[in-house]
């Protein structure tokens, strides 16, 4: 395949160049490649980038608003998310109707979506506890085998409930992980004291360490500016040793902290080469990004949900995740959207630790043939791309042409 008259992020804005792709990887990158290939693309001067990734949707969840109703999300979002413990006490009551079968089917509409908006890379957390038992977890694993090599998934293991508050979520946690579940997920804040938040934070550690694997949670997600299960988290990534290997998601609470407890977190956080995950379309707080981005942390953009209980929205497109972020935080300078556009990228594949390569000779030919010119209007539109590429083949074809009869 060869890629032709694509604009590249990281070359001279005003020329394009052409890319030869060949058993999965790039091979070449000229301004002009004179061989022909048995497949080509004329990108038409558009932007060429690589494809993205969302390191945080509940995928076991998705379109269960209608199911559950706006009670838990009116909680969530109220009162400067004060009220964000009970929201997951409410949303909590759909894991009751719990079975693979519809999970399968509404996760699969979701992994579609992400693919058709240019999404290969998912981190799905599936509730893994003793009101959803392993149902999600039995879904994702299928689809994480179907779409093997198109879209690759990591499950997360996520006893959403608490470990310490539901006992029996750590057996539940573990029997996912030797199914093959990918990460070990958490949410220590949910815990009732700083013991038991301790306590699901060294269980975590326990687990992942025997089972070798990566750990994300879900910390500090309410307006409360005396949690701090980020710091925990950090602090214990560090003691462990579990460099570049856990990701802490939302930490809304650290909009709340003073400028000083900023800095201490944003120096653990670099220490224990934790990534964070910002979702700020999904509440009304959200993580000082760009501070944390200016003092070295690595930060990225998820999704989050979709028409759940928490968020009664969402494609599953990170493109349109990156322009309400853009409104949201009043971030609309080219350079603040260049950094979102990074943010689900290469720095979103950090996130999940998957290997950051790009668009160089020798990556993987992971490529998203847009529809504009620049990163600016890529994301004031946020349509599908073009094309998806993925390990060198195409694997979506969207059409941008309407037609009208007026």
């Amino acid at each position: 395949m060869i890629v032709r008259k694509a604009r590249l992020r990281d070359r001279p804005s005003d020329k394009t160049f052409d890319i030869a792709v060949g058993e999965g990887k790039i091979v070449s990158i000229k301004e002009h490649i004179s061989e022909h290939a048995e497949h080509e693309i004329n990108a038409e001067g558009n932007l060429v980038s690589e494809t993205f990734a969302n390191p945080h949707i509940h995928m076991c969840k998705v379109y269960t608003y209608l199911m559950i109703g706006e009670e838990a999300v009116r909680a969530y979002q109220e009162s400067g998310m004060s009220a964000a413990m009970l929201a997951i006490e409410i949303a909590s009551e759909v894991k009751k109707k719990y079975h693979e079968s519809w999970i399968y089917e509404n996760a699969k509409k979701a992994v579609l979506e992400s693919l058709r908006f240019g999404g290969t890379y998912l981190r799905a957390f599936v509730d893994t506890d003793t009101k959803a038992k392993l149902e999600g977890i039995k879904a994702l694993l299928r689809l994480k085998k179907e779409f093997q090599g198109i879209v690759d998934i990591q499950v997360v293991a996520f006893p959403q409930d608490g470990i310490v508050k539901d006992p029996g979520a750590e057996e539940y946690v573990e029997k996912a992980l030797e199914m093959g579940a990918d990460v070990v997920g958490g949410i220590p804040w949910i815990e009732v004291s700083p013991e038991f938040e301790d306590k699901h934070i060294d269980v975590a550690f326990e687990l992942a360490k025997k089972y070798d694997k990566d750990i994300a949670m879900l910390t500090d997600d309410a307006g409360d500016t005396f949690l701090r299960t980020t710091f925990k988290l950090a602090q214990k990534a560090y003691k462990e040793k579990w460099f570049g290997r856990v990701t802490a998601n939302h930490a809304r609470a650290v909009a709340t902290y003073s400028g000083p407890s900023v800095l201490k977190l944003a120096e653990l956080a670099r220490l224990a080469g934790m990534s964070l995950v910002t979702d700020p379309q999904t509440g009304p707080l959200y993580l000082p990004f760009k501070q944390m981005l200016q003092l070295g942390v690595n930060v990225a953009l998820g999704q989050d949900d979709i028409a759940d209980a928490y968020y009664p929205f969402g494609r599953n497109n990170m493109l349109e995740v990156a322009f309400l972020a853009s409104h949201i935080t009043w971030s609309m300078t080219l350079k603040d959207l260049d950094t979102f556009f990074d943010m689900i990228t290469w720095r979103a594949r950090k996130a999940m630790n998957i290997p950051v390569c790009g668009i160089k000779e020798g990556c993987p030919a992971d490529l998203l043939v847009h529809n504009y010119k620049t990163v600016y209007e890529t994301i004031w539109y946020h349509e599908p791309p073009a094309y998806v590429i993925r390990n060198g083949k195409i694997v979506v074809k969207n059409s941008s042409e309407s037609k009208f009869y007026i």
